[in-house]
């Protein structure tokens, strides 16, 4: 009588795991149905993207009844990437890359341009304060980005021979910074707020895309998935959620979003404190002139 009271409860407890199990794969079946369902964007741990970090935690995206998911990336190269395979509907990047991708035959349609800028900044410790001082130095850039576009800018301002400075491909922007920190690189180029942390230190600024008058950062999406009558409603509302994100970084200044920052860009209260001020508008397309000068150093 003992032996088949053990052999039931074994039996239940056997039954139970499998229903386990299932529920389970029932769970994951239904969060990928509805991942598959929302508007999938990639991030990047930097300023360009507080206007969607801000969106999503003051809850204007549930407010407005769209189901957004923001993917984080460490390097754009990677949240290109998702782009470029359909993981992603849309991500923040930059013109010369946007533009590289509709090159290689992915269609994308701009959302609207970024505040992001680039600075050039050296390494203090190399004693590097003019971009004559770059030859046979090591710069840390993106392949074919806007940071790579910046180096080349850098190179032919100081009439200096493109082999003779080393780029050397650092896509994560925290990891850039923590090499500059150790010594690892002479120089490299940063947005914020890495860049601002770097100036803490004392690093020379060579070289910022702003006094160029280059606006290169951009949010897009992939051009065939906003065909979709659903997924061009959720463009909308999501439009509608970043505007509103935007007045209220402008109402408020961005230290009332101190913490957001810090929590998705990962960077320290030192650094949150010097963040130099920065313009965040509705979503508008980007300039004409950026779009051709992107074309240009690519088709160069």
């Amino acid at each position: 009588m003992g032996a088949a009271m053990v052999m039931l409860l074994l039996a239940g407890c056997g039954q139970s795991e499998t229903q386990k199990r299932k529920i389970s794969k029932a769970k994951r079946e239904q969060l990928r149905r509805e991942d598959s369902l929302a508007l999938k964007i990639g991030t990047l741990p930097t300023m360009d993207c507080l206007p969607l970090y801000v969106a999503e935690q003051t809850g204007l995206y549930k407010k407005l009844d769209v189901d957004v998911r923001l993917k984080a990336f460490s390097s754009q190269i990677d949240c290109d990437a998702a782009l470029v395979k359909g993981r992603i509907e849309g991500g923040v990047t930059d013109l010369v890359r946007s533009r590289r991708m509709m090159q290689r035959g992915t269609a994308l349609q701009y959302f609207t341009a970024t505040n992001a800028y680039w600075q050039l900044i050296s390494n203090r410790k190399s004693r590097i304060t003019n971009l004559k001082q770059l030859e046979e130095k090591m710069v840390a850039m993106a392949r074919f980005s806007a940071t790579d576009m910046l180096t080349d800018l850098a190179v032919d301002s100081a009439k200096l021979k493109s082999e003779s400075v080393f780029r050397v491909q650092i896509n994560d922007p925290n990891i850039r910074l923590l090499m500059l920190h150790n010594n690892e690189l002479d120089a490299m180029c940063l947005t914020e707020p890495q860049a601002t942390t770097a100036r803490l230190y004392k690093n020379p600024v060579l070289m910022d895309s702003q006094k160029r008058d280059l606006k290169m950062g951009v949010v897009c999406f992939r051009s065939n998935d906003m065909k979709d009558n659903r997924r061009a409603e959720q463009l909308r509302r999501f439009t509608k959620a970043y505007n509103m994100a935007c007045d209220s970084i402008r109402i408020h200044g961005i230290s009332h979003y101190a913490q957001v920052i810090k929590d998705y860009t990962h960077t320290d209260d030192r650094t949150l404190q010097a963040l130099p001020s920065l313009t965040y508008t509705h979503a508008t397309p980007p300039r004409q002139k950026d779009i051709d000068n992107a074309n240009r150093w690519l088709n160069k």
